[in-house]
């Protein structure tokens, strides 16, 4: 592990391990990234093919929902005109 790169304890086996990177999901770009990122795992065998399936739906459900937000705000912004 690199000097000063953020650390976690695992419970575990109370080792010391890199603390994984914060994955933003607030919007659909950010999403759509991350989704990318999943299928290049999968795809140069990092990541079980059907592991990423499954993250790759849930990050689609995330991503649905941004959607659905982003479209319920210009809603409600037309309704107050």
């Amino acid at each position: 592990m690199k000097k000063n790169q953020p650390a976690t304890i695992d419970g575990a086996s109370l080792h010391v391990i890199p603390t994984p990177p914060t994955i933003h999901l607030k919007t659909a770009d950010q999403v759509r990234l991350e989704m990318a990122r999943v299928y290049r795992d999968a795809r140069q065998g990092r990541l079980d093919v059907q592991d990423g399936a499954k993250l790759v739906f849930m990050l689609g459900q995330i991503g649905k929902m941004i959607e659905l937000s982003d479209i319920e705000k210009r809603i409600e912004a037309l309704e107050e005109r």
